[in-house]
């Protein structure tokens, strides 16, 4: 059974903030980013734009993210069927790639982004 309720908003902000605090931190910066990057994306439905931190692996141009608790989140739904367009903060530098989403049999989502050209 997965977490099926949606998170408060003012403690989801309250989260997001902190961590885009630690990911342009000095200090802690450069640790963090290795783990953790921002998304920009435009809503299928409302076609507004959002931002959001999530975690990453990258292998050369292709960059996995796991969805926790995907039932809680709906972020990730932009990108199922034949995916949509994103960007990500790699290093100092925004890439543009090609993200779809898929659930595998156990519940589990993972968002497969194809970078776009050279960084």
């Amino acid at each position: 059974m997965g977490y099926r309720v949606p998170f408060p908003k003012n403690a989801v902000h309250r989260f997001n903030t902190c961590v885009g605090a630690l990911r342009t931190s000095p200090r802690w910066g450069p640790m963090v980013r290795r783990h953790l990057t921002e998304i920009t994306y435009t809503g299928r439905r409302s076609g507004r734009t959002f931002r959001t931190p999530v975690g990453y692996r990258q292998a050369g141009d292709v960059v996995t993210i796991g969805v926790m608790m995907p039932d809680a989140k709906s972020w990730w739904r932009n990108f199922t069927g034949d995916g949509a367009p994103l960007t990500l903060e790699l290093g100092d530098t925004g890439r543009t790639g090609h993200a779809v989403a898929r659930r595998d049999a156990k519940g589990r989502v993972t968002v497969t982004v194809h970078l776009d050209g050279e960084a």
